[in-house]
């Protein structure tokens, strides 16, 4: 009981982390924008609330690396390479599975294939040192919090919500692409995703995304 109570507390300070990275991207996200653009950019990976859920992936992975590895020299180029194979393989899967990409590199110097470079690999390293530095002390404190059974139950919750929301993203993102291609609904859920999410609603969300044809999978490099 007591292994499976740790194990417990393991996964919610990993799913906590998650969000908190993922919420942390939306605003960040922002930030890059109005100070690059001059303009509010709002970015989302899912329908519902402020996340992007790279950046909660990437949060989750420099915890990991935190557990073992305390040097900020070390924090930062292992965490460029964390960052750069994270950000590549997302881009990848979301090419394979939804027919988009959020971003593309191929104009940047030592981009790979467009799908990530040394600048954001570098960006990704930055991170990683405020994530040592500033999130592990929080973090720290945040496992203590966890281990309060009380808090249990809001966990669940927003894990079922979380669940939820990472779902029907990805259906209604998968069915925009159907439609593009004129697929027409081959049940009654693909009939519901099509009143409940049209195009002019993903294309908001998703305001960063580039279509990719059906039969291009790869992302143009120099």
């Amino acid at each position: 009981m007591k292994k499976l109570r740790t194990v417990n507390n393991y996964i919610l300070i990993c799913f906590w982390i998650f969000v908190l990275g993922s919420i942390f991207g939306f605003f960040a996200e922002m930030m890059y924008g109005l100070v690059y653009t001059r303009t509010i950019v709002i970015r989302k990976g899912l329908i519902y609330g402020p996340f992007i859920q790279i950046y909660g992936m990437g949060a989750v992975a420099y915890y990991f690396l935190t557990k073992v590895e305390q040097n900020p020299k070390q924090i930062f180029f292992k965490g460029m390479i964390m960052g750069g194979v994270l950000e590549y393989l997302a881009s990848f899967l979301e090419e394979i599975f939804f027919h988009s990409v959020s971003w593309e590199y191929s104009g940047m110097l030592l981009n790979l294939n467009g799908r990530t470079s040394i600048q954001y690999c570098i960006y990704w390293g930055l991170i990683a040192v405020f994530f040592l530095k500033v999130v592990y002390p929080g973090v720290l404190k945040l496992e203590k919090v966890i281990k309060n059974k009380k808090h249990y139950y809001v966990s669940y919750i927003l894990m079922i919500f979380m669940a939820y929301d990472i779902a029907i993203s990805s259906f209604a993102t998968q069915r925009r692409y159907e439609r593009k291609e004129n697929i027409p609904p081959k049940n009654s859920f693909d009939a519901y995703l099509d009143a409940k999410y049209p195009d002019e609603l993903i294309d908001r969300i998703y305001n960063n995304k580039r279509d990719i044809p059906g039969d291009d999978m790869e992302v143009n490099s120099n």
